[in-house]
């Protein structure tokens, strides 16, 4: 798979794996074997780039706890050299809520609890999963400034920043990323594009299929089970569909001309965007990790990318999830 460059000089693969699902979020964690299999055939098909993060766990229909960052770690050891692991810190999910928590201490606790579940000495990418309004960034930044002092991450980032604050931190220690949600029916974030390339940093994407909905593989239908997210997301529901026929039926037209799948062409609409965008889509099927990779190899030109933008500026669609409530 082609590579891109994040930041000064984080090399990833074009496209990378969001591994949350395979225990979190979407129902019952996927079956180990199957998932081990899927993370390791993506490395297989050229992925190097595997997200994660500490907060990513769930309970088995044993009710046994199961942690992302313990499937990733085992699923990537035989290549950890070969790999860029990213993984996250400041986020407790409690009672279907987020509580932050960006104390140097926690920060600290996290990343040597985050080591040992990933069976390695260091992180490749470590990110403050969401801002905590009680802590600064310049405190923040200072923290993982000391972390890279000491070898236990190379690079760090922020999930979910704004202008202000991404200045703030990258003018104590140069942010190498953020993550921010992007896909074609989240695009409020583009306007940190200028800012972003003015410093210099990069954009991981997550949820760029919208969780799922722009593979155009699921109907008003579809139906998920207990504890899977999309049973309340608003782009799931028969509303949602209805709103959304006409950038579904958009999507299957670009798919058909440029011979590829709708998950592909969001894809590479954001690929051929900019050049410091990686996604970062999810799946426990090795299939679809596999066809989100071919993303990569998709060229639009400027005039195709704009044309889409444009499309897309004219076409109503559903809102989208946003994510769990803050705790305040």
């Amino acid at each position: 798979m082609k590579q891109r460059i994040l930041g000064r000089d984080l090399e990833v693969s074009a496209v990378g794996l969001g591994c949350m699902g395979f225990t979190h979020a979407y129902g019952y964690p996927a079956d180990k074997r199957e998932s081990l299999y899927a993370i390791q055939q993506a490395f297989e098909n050229g992925y190097t780039f595997f997200d994660t993060a500490e907060c990513y766990i769930g309970k088995n229909k044993n009710g046994v706890v199961e942690h992302n960052e313990d499937l990733v770690g085992e699923a990537l050891k035989p290549y950890r050299d070969k790999v860029k692991i990213a993984t996250k810190c400041g986020v407790r999910h409690r009672a279907g809520m987020l509580v932050m928590n960006s104390k140097p201490e926690t920060i600290r606790k996290s990343i040597d609890t985050s080591l040992l579940r990933l069976k390695t000495d260091y992180v490749d990418l470590f990110y403050q999963h969401r801002i905590d309004p009680k802590v600064s960034p310049e405190e923040v930044a200072e923290t993982m400034k000391e972390l890279m002092k000491e070898g236990k991450i190379l690079h760090w980032g922020i999930s979910e920043a704004n202008e202000k604050y991404i200045r703030r931190a990258h003018a104590v220690c140069p942010v190498t990323c953020i993550q921010n949600r992007y896909s074609m029916m989240a695009r409020w974030y583009e306007d940190l594009f200028p800012v972003l390339e003015e410093l210099n940093i990069g954009y991981v994407a997550f949820s760029p299929l919208a969780n799922g909905v722009l593979s155009d593989c699921f109907t008003k239908e579809s139906k998920f089970e207990k504890g899977d997210f999309r049973n309340i997301m608003p782009q799931y529901t028969k509303h949602g569909f209805k709103k959304n026929e006409e950038l579904l039926y958009f999507l299957r037209e670009l798919a058909r001309d440029k011979n590829t799948t709708p998950a592909q062409i969001s894809l590479a609409w954001m690929l051929n965007k900019k050049s410091y965008i990686v996604p970062i889509p999810g799946s426990r099927k090795a299939e679809r990790i596999i066809e989100n990779g071919a993303a990569a190899d998709i060229e639009l030109t400027a005039d195709e990318t704009e044309e889409i933008d444009n499309r897309l500026n004219a076409i109503k669609m559903s809102t989208v999830f946003g994510g769990s409530p803050i705790k305040k």
